[in-house]
């Protein structure tokens, strides 16, 4: 695997999402996801995504239970803002960016990872409450004082960016991004190429969609959340949107390779680093091996043209949660 640049931070070109070990996406097995981190580490993907909030508080201890013993073969990132307690509803989850949450948030994870210093510290969302300068100060200290060593954003505005990496230099920015999640592109990527900021991409594979592995409701978990509120999910827009799959497959098919593979490989060739999701050690392989692929000019034009941007049914989260993202 080779590594890319987040600003001053090197990282393996892609990385681990470690989410859906714990949270959303159906019941876990801590023994396969643990298997799978391991092989990821073997793979040369050690760059390993995770937050407070994924669980909650779970998916962190499950990470570092993982990583003891192997620790310097990690660069971990993980995440703050976005309060949530168990049990508690999305309705009555909270947002807080100021200084003092900051530097509890910080502390709290570094115990859950059984480490001592964070190498990527993201705010997962933006507070609208607390200035940006503000929130940025804070994890400035906790890299003064050797608690983190980079600082990122997460689903944060080109003008948000540009205040936060004058007070701080911010290392990267998480978004979604992917075939079918390109609002991006317009603002937020051409501010991070300025400012010499790497981009992180999650969910890659539209949240498993892209992988051609779903065509019906029949195959997600149960209480998987794509289906209860992820609007590209929903009834109508799931069948729209198999549509543009089967034409990715199409092209992956040509090439003898999986419609995730593609679907990776196109977000390589953007310059950003993929933070694919998965719990499986067969799944960690087949996206590993998507870094190896290399497209030319004319086969990236046909797998844009599978999926049109404008194409795509339904917005990427719900209309309630969309005002929380780019600010």
């Amino acid at each position: 695997m080779e590594n890319r640049r987040l600003g001053a931070l090197e990282v393996s070109a892609q990385g681990l999402g470690c989410m859906g070990m714990s949270d959303f996406y159906g019941p876990g097995d801590e023994a396969e996801s643990t298997a799978t981190i391991h092989r990821a580490l073997d793979l040369g993907v050690t760059f390993l995504d995770t937050a407070d909030m994924y669980g909650p508080f779970t998916n962190e201890e499950l990470v570092g239970r993982a990583i003891a013993g192997r620790r310097d073969e990690v660069v971990l990132a993980t995440k703050f803002a976005i309060v949530r307690e168990p049990g508690l509803p999305r309705s009555e989850w909270g947002l807080r960016g100021d200084p003092e949450y900051v530097r509890q948030a910080a502390d709290a994870s570094l115990r859950r990872l059984g480490v001592d210093h964070i190498d990527l510290y993201y705010q997962h969302r933006v507070d609208p409450k607390v200035p940006i300068e503000e929130t940025v100060g804070a994890m400035a200290e906790l890299v003064e004082q050797g608690k983190v060593r980079h600082i990122g954003l997460s689903e944060a505005g080109a003008e948000t960016i540009r205040r936060a990496h004058a007070v701080h230099p911010v290392a990267a920015v998480q978004t979604e991004w992917s075939l079918w999640s390109r609002d991006i592109e317009a603002e937020v990527v051409p501010t991070c190429r300025e400012l010499g900021i790497g981009v992180v991409a999650y969910s890659p594979l539209g949240r498993g969609f892209l992988t051609g592995k779903y065509t019906s409701k029949e195959d997600f978990a149960p209480g998987d959340f794509r289906l209860a509120g992820q609007p590209r999910f929903a009834e109508g827009n799931f069948d729209r949107n198999l549509a543009l799959v089967e034409s990715l497959r199409e092209v992956a098919r040509e090439q003898d390779v999986t419609p995730a593979q593609i679907a990776l490989a196109w977000v390589h060739h953007q310059g950003a680093v993929p933070i694919p999701g998965t719990k499986r050690v067969k799944y960690v392989e087949e996206n590993a091996a998507a870094a190896d692929l290399r497209l030319t000019e004319a086969q990236l034009a046909r797998i844009a043209a599978a999926v049109p941007p404008d194409a795509v049914a339904g917005t990427r989260y719900p209309t309630e949660v969309m005002p929380s993202l780019g600010r």
